[in-house]
């Protein structure tokens, strides 16, 4: 496994963008609905592939404006954008000379959205990244579908002939990408893994891989779709995770995540060391949905605030203890605890560092840190919390510390 670059493991937070012609769909093909995640709908209700190709005739694509959503993203405290260049179904969205079914060459908007995220990010000073799907590919009778047995299939053939010569266009028509987000490596064997990694390395030596290239070959370790592992991981890690439950757009799925629970999930999966990379799924159209638009602005808020108990943190040892109010991030010479719960103190046992000042983070506000010793013989602090902010959903005290690093005891029994 790789190393990830320095810009990532500052960045903690990203933006994924589903879009491919399943989001015409929008969860409903002939009446029928999927239960599924959206973006899967051909493989689920067995759409035939020439059916499902007439798609990209009425894919117009009007109103998906990459600058705009890059700016959203910015708003939103995020730092990379990653973008669905082709997915399971097939289909390219950009010029690519391995194949006709693309955005440019198939549908009548013309459009090689690769490029414009890629002018985008450039101009607002994101950093780029593309999703590839590398294994599956709906399309292609010789790429992965059904199972995860090559039966009846020359994948290697498709690898050849269709996956490389894709990522090759990728890494050489675009100028620098930053993330290859590479997805379900199914029955891959560690040569043709070794074959993508091999190519991305040699064309861009610094583009990082996800950890779905399979094998173990990718440079950081990606869990599975919004899962959070449970404690501090000692590797380096993204979530991949949606806003309410699908990735591509699907009109009946309107349980939508709170501005809380997103921010909650973005300081867990911070405090446990790894990045969080957040979905949209614009509509048919290119419109984003409104409530994923309402809940980034206001996560946007938060971190305007208080990103810098988010950016470039460290990955904490173990506390010993269970706290049910909230989680701790930190960096070098600072704690940072965040409080999602309604307190008017908060108590913590067995931290060895040397309390030097300590404050609420969104304003400066400077708190009394009491240090006491329990009759157990530990050593406790105690701050008093001022009131919450009315749209407050985590409170963030920054402790500054005579030590760099963050000392939490053994309990003694």
């Amino acid at each position: 496994m790789g190393t990830p670059e320095a810009w990532w493991q500052e960045a903690k937070f990203g933006m994924f963008i589903h879009y491919g012609l399943y989001s015409m769909l929008a969860g409903e093909y002939n009446g029928n609905r999927t239960d599924n995640i959206a973006e899967w709908i051909m493989h689920d209700l067995n759409i035939p592939r020439e059916e499902y190709r007439k798609l990209a005739q009425s894919f117009t694509a009007d109103e998906f404006n990459l600058e705009e959503i890059v700016l959203l993203a910015k708003r939103a405290g995020m730092k990379y954008v990653v973008l669905t260049s082709k997915h399971h179904e097939g289909f390219a969205l950009y010029d690519s000379a391995v194949s006709d079914y693309t955005s440019m060459r198939a549908a009548p908007c013309k459009r090689d959205f690769v490029r414009e995220l890629k002018d985008a990010c450039q101009k607002h000073g994101l950093q780029f990244g593309l999703y590839y799907s590398q294994a599956q590919d709906w399309d292609d009778p010789d790429a992965c579908r059904d199972g995860f047995g090559p039966e009846g299939k020359d994948f290697d053939q498709y690898l050849q002939n269709k996956c490389l010569p894709q990522i090759t266009e990728l890494l050489t028509n675009y100028g620098q990408i930053d993330l290859l987000w590479l997805d379900t490596p199914m029955y891959m064997n560690k040569e043709q893994s070794e074959a993508i990694r091999s190519l991305v390395k040699r064309l861009q030596p610094h583009c990082m891989i996800s950890g779905r290239i399979g094998n173990g070959l990718g440079d950081y370790m990606t869990t599975g779709d919004n899962f959070l592992p449970a404690l501090p991981y000692p590797g380096a890690f993204e979530v991949p995770a949606t806003i309410n439950n699908t990735w591509g757009y699907n009109a009946f799925d309107t349980r939508w995540k709170s501005t809380k629970q997103i921010v909650k999930s973005l300081v867990k999966i911070v405090s446990r060391g790894g990045n969080y990379l957040l979905n949209i799924g614009p509509m048919g159209s290119g419109k984003i949905p409104e409530p994923s638009i309402a809940v980034l602005e206001a996560v946007g808020q938060f971190m305007q605030k208080n990103a810098e108990s988010i950016y470039g943190t460290r990955t904490l040892p173990l506390y010993p203890y269970d706290i049910d109010w909230g989680f701790f991030t930190a960096k070098k010479g600072k704690l940072f605890l965040h409080i999602f719960e309604e307190k008017e103190q908060a108590y913590l046992l067995n931290i060895a560092n040397t309390p030097v000042r300590c404050y609420r983070l969104s304003d400066g506000l400077e708190l009394k840190l009491k240090i006491r010793v329990t009759c157990e013989g530990d050593s406790s602090w105690l701050i008093n919390l001022p009131p919450r902010e009315d749209d407050e959903v985590d409170q963030v005290i920054c402790i500054e510390l005579a030590e760099d690093d963050v000392l939490f005891e053994p309990i003694r029994g």
